[in-house]
């Protein structure tokens, strides 16, 4: 009933429509024991009034960084150190830009631009504004500062639309900020080896043989170890652009080979393992000029495999990734076994929301024994729930 009793967590809505299901996420934080402070940008305060967050958190609503009815203090500096979480729910685009930005142009962002504790933000709006490679880049730039993004289910928008966009409910919201207190630092002192991205098999000179994989699952779960207090090894072949912490040990790959190579620098000092990367399987002899016949014949032969590898040979806990599109949980119960690991996530990359290109994930955690099928989440979520299943081994 009181598991957040001592925690103090500021709440910032913005503009949206959703603002007013935030009221229900303020309630549940205070019967929970939470100290909560109410911050609003000027347009919420149009959805919703302040004197129901005041109300509900009993404590005073913010929305002018020049409101001159307070004890005086620097108050969003004061506001940032007193928190333990900030949630932004609901996050429109205009202030996720923002933030991702370092605009600090009214009390909310401000107040966020002073904060270093961990920031959960509800991206809410139309379905077109959120796949607008704009929004998606702002909203990458922020989880790879560490922000935690929680997504909606589809569902029918106020615009009249339906499809994605809608704001996560309070109760999502609401677990989401128990278990930024939950996880804590498990993994201080352990070292962890984590693979990403994809490896290149070359053709010729101009052209090579890849896949799909961006290195998104790879990193948001090298960045969830971290925050638990891991030292992070970071295998990386071709990803999409990240910000990597200095203090990160970093591999680059362009082949299987040099992955493999890196992996083998590092796995046998590392407590657990993780080859989320999707290396090439196959390996062809490179031309030396550029092809230019009018067909092609390729002759491909398996390259090593790297999972294998460190199955053979473990110090730590093994962890691998299953992607498949047919006979799914039975193709990974045969990988768990053929590699020795210890735990295998599956994905299946033809359901809507999982796979490539998308920032969110559905998975199934199997280990020897058990199987449990987690519902869709976004991929920094779907890491940290396989770090808490990895912790339990």
């Amino acid at each position: 009933m009181h598991e957040l009793r001592g925690k103090t967590v500021v709440v910032g809505v913005s503009g949206g429509i959703a603002a007013y299901k935030t009221c229900a996420l303020v309630s549940k934080l205070v019967q929970s024991g939470a100290a909560v402070h109410v911050m609003m940008t000027k347009s919420a305060t149009e959805f919703v009034a302040p004197l129901s967050f005041e109300t509900l958190s009993h404590n005073r609503v913010v929305v002018d960084s020049f409101d001159r009815n307070f004890v005086y203090e620097v108050e969003h500096v004061a506001l940032s150190k007193k928190a333990d979480a900030v949630v932004i729910a609901p996050a429109t685009a205009n202030v996720i830009a923002k933030m991702a930005c370092g605009i600090a142009d009214d009390f909310l962002t401000t107040t966020v631009l002073a904060c270093t504790c961990p920031i959960i933000f509800a991206p809410a709006m139309n379905t077109a504004m959120l796949d607008n490679p704009v929004t998606r880049q702002n909203i990458n730039t922020l989880v790879s500062r560490g922000m935690r993004a929680v997504y909606g289910t589809e569902g029918y928008l106020a615009c009249g639309d339906s499809g994605s966009g809608r704001m996560a409910e309070p109760d999502v919201l609401f677990e989401e900020v128990k278990s930024l207190f939950k996880a804590g630092l498990d993994l201080v002192g352990k070292k962890v080896l984590i693979t990403a991205g994809g490896t290149r098999c070359d053709i010729d000179p101009v052209r090579f043989i890849s896949n799909r994989s961006s290195g998104k699952m790879g990193y948001f779960l090298a960045l969830a170890a971290y925050r638990r207090g891991a030292d992070i090894v970071f295998v990386k072949g071709h990803t999409d652009k990240f910000d990597l912490p200095s203090d990160w040990t970093v591999e680059s790959a362009n082949t299987t080979d040099d992955m493999l190579d890196g992996v083998k620098r590092h796995y046998g000092s590392c407590d657990v393992c993780v080859m989320a990367a999707a290396p090439c399987d196959y390996v062809i002899k490179s031309a030396n000029n550029k092809i230019k016949s009018e067909t092609v014949v390729l002759e491909l032969k398996k390259t090593t495999d790297i999972a294998a590898y460190v199955g053979k040979n473990k110090k730590g806990k093994l962890v691998i990734f299953a992607a498949e599109t047919e006979n799914g949980e039975q193709n990974a119960r045969a990988k768990l076994k053929a590699k020795n690991a210890d735990l295998v996530v599956l994905n299946d990359v033809t359901a809507a929301g999982a796979g490539f290109y998308v920032d969110t994930n559905i998975v199934t955690l199997i280990t020897e024994k058990t199987s449990e099928k987690l519902p869709l989440m976004s991929k920094s979520d779907v890491a940290e729930r396989i770090w808490d299943k990895v912790i339990k081994l």
